[in-house]
């Protein structure tokens, strides 16, 4: 064959592209494992994180195998909700039932189209006794996706830890996200209030309506700060009907007519007792 042709040239170059192509789909195939197993133990130890079983830069230093044993000794329960806060399906507690970014993104558009499709993760751990519920928040910063992970207290109003991440934020501004471990200190304490719009706020210093539900912003980072409160009140909205459906349910008022007190259910005789004005609120029955 004449290697000064055009025939040549193009078979040439043919061969080693399907050549090239060939190697780097099996390289892309070898690897895919592992790079799979790295995201999945990530995933987890934001979870980890989050409900305050480990700080990230311990969960980094145990390795994999140590973050999937923690989550495996750790969780309780797993499953999927939908809008109405019912139980949809049992999750495989196993760390092959960890719901990934992608899936986030997916159960975003299900949550702002409203559908019926919406399969919503909550996960339940056992720390000290006690269940910690993780629920996951994702949404859009300044140059692309962020998300992260919400830790829910008993009662699911009381934030005990929240973990978040980012594709591409600024360094050393909206990267704080994740960086800084003070902005997340700031969550810890806080009331999610389902029964306001929005449930939850990050804000400008200063400028919150509702210092239990809110957070300051990160100086200097204001679209990533608007984008990570709009994902955590965007998502904790869509759970709100599960948080307050799990909440306890608040009691009748200690006598007729009277104010909401605190005090146990409490009926008068041949009557019923005044309960608090909370549509959600129990009525007393009638006794005789």
């Amino acid at each position: 064959m004449n290697t000064n042709g055009n025939a040549y040239t193009v078979i040439y170059t043919t061969i080693v592209v399907a050549l090239v192509a060939a190697i780097l789909a099996f390289v892309a195939m070898t690897l895919k494992p592992k790079q799979d197993a790295n995201i999945k133990a990530e995933t987890i130890s934001q979870m980890l994180t989050a409900a305050q079983f480990y700080t990230k830069d311990e969960c980094s230093a145990m390795g994999n195998d140590k973050v999937l044993e923690a989550y495996s000794q750790n969780i309780k329960e797993a499953y999927t909700i939908n809008l109405k806060g019912e139980k949809v399906r049992d999750l495989n507690t196993e760390v092959k039932s960890i719901e990934l970014q992608d899936g986030l993104k997916a159960q975003n558009k299900n949550i702002k189209d409203g559908s019926d499709a919406a399969d919503l993760p909550v996960y339940v751990f056992n720390k000290d006794g006690k269940s910690v519920t993780v629920v996951p928040v994702y949404g859009a910063g300044l140059w692309g996706p962020i998300w992260g992970y919400i830790a829910l207290d008993e009662d699911l109003q009381t934030i005990v830890g929240a973990y978040f991440d980012h594709d591409s934020e600024t360094p050393g501004l909206g990267a704080k996200i994740k960086d800084d471990p003070s902005f997340r200190a700031e969550f810890i304490g806080k009331k999610v209030n389902v029964a306001s719009d929005p449930v939850f706020s990050v804000v400008k210093v200063g400028t919150s309506a509702d210092e239990n539900s809110s957070v300051d912003a990160i100086t200097g980072a204001t679209m990533t700060s608007k984008g990570l409160g709009e994902a955590i009140a965007f998502w904790l909205k869509a759970y709100a009907p599960f948080l307050s459906s799990a909440a306890p349910a608040k009691e009748c008022c200690g006598g007729n007519g009277g104010e909401c007190d605190g005090s146990k259910p409490c009926c008068s005789e041949s009557s019923e007792a005044g309960c608090c004005s909370d549509s959600s609120a129990v009525k007393c029955p009638v006794t005789e």
